[in-house]
């Protein structure tokens, strides 16, 4: 059933939320998410593989677990986002917007009229009918997060003109692609993408939206939590579970006095 979306109201309350991308293709990874206290969780179809029924699972993992759960799509496609608001999405992540009609687009597909033209189907979140229609139209309006990554330059440069556009609710950094446009690969800490997305905050804070930083290390999290970010992204479950078997692996090598060589069958 259709809750009010907690992200919603903790950006609101000003509660600075902690969210995790999620890449792995499995419901529990989701569930363990949760359970370990994190506020959101955005899914990931740009960057990862997963079928439409693994996603909707994920999706209630999402909600068995108190996650307020959105979804990242690499482009606006009604065919696309359409049947994740169905299966319970509570909002969609739009990869390197650039224009105001990416937003608008997505808009449009996001909300019911007055505020968009969503195609009208309950689905799971108006318990398949079981919702008076008429009221879960206008909860689903309120409940729904249209959430702009903006990680280009010219991102940066139109990001007034992103942010003027009705009904976006979020910004989320993208400084590795940023990085990249800006022609500095992976150095997520130069001074020409940290003050882009020093611009954006700006932007976002006159334009009163929240900003959602993704600090990739201690220093970067003292910068925005002097800057007043309203919401972090502390990675992926893929590069924390790889970081913790990678640790968890050379604790127990030096611990038996170095790396031992594991035997395979081209070694005999």
């Amino acid at each position: 059933m259709l809750t009010p979306n907690r992200l919603k109201r903790q950006l609101r309350e000003g509660d600075r939320p902690l969210g995790l991308f999620a890449s792995i293709p499995a419901p529990v990874t989701v569930e363990m998410i949760g359970q370990a206290g994190f506020d959101f969780v955005i899914l990931d179809t740009e960057h990862s593989l997963v079928n439409p029924e693994t996603l909707e699972n994920m999706l209630r993992a999402a909600e068995l677990a108190g996650l307020t759960a959105l979804v990242r799509v690499a482009a606006v496609d009604a065919r696309t986002v359409v049947p994740l608001l169905d299966a319970g999405a509570r909002g969609i992540v739009v990869a390197n917007v650039e224009t105001p009609e990416t937003l608008e687009a997505l808009g449009e597909v996001l909300r019911f009229h007055p505020r968009g033209r969503r195609s009208m189907n309950s689905g799971r979140p108006g318990r398949f009918g079981g919702d008076d229609l008429v009221d879960y139209l206008a909860r689903a309006n309120e409940a729904m997060m249209l959430v702009a990554m903006v990680e280009s330059r010219q991102g940066v440069d139109n990001i007034e003109t992103l942010l003027a556009v009705p009904g976006v609710d979020m910004v989320l950094e993208g400084a590795a692609d940023l990085s990249q446009s800006l022609g500095k690969p992976w150095q997520t800490e130069a001074p020409e993408v940290t003050e882009a997305l020093d611009r954006v905050h700006a932007a976002c804070r006159d334009a009163g939206v929240a900003y959602c930083a993704i600090p990739r290390s201690a220093g970067r999290l003292g910068h925005w939590h002097e800057r007043g970010a309203d919401a972090y992204v502390l990675g992926d479950e893929r590069g924390i579970a790889f970081r913790a078997l990678q640790g968890r692996r050379q604790e127990i090598a030096d611990g038996l006095g170095g790396p031992r060589h594991a035997t395979g069958e081209d070694e005999r």
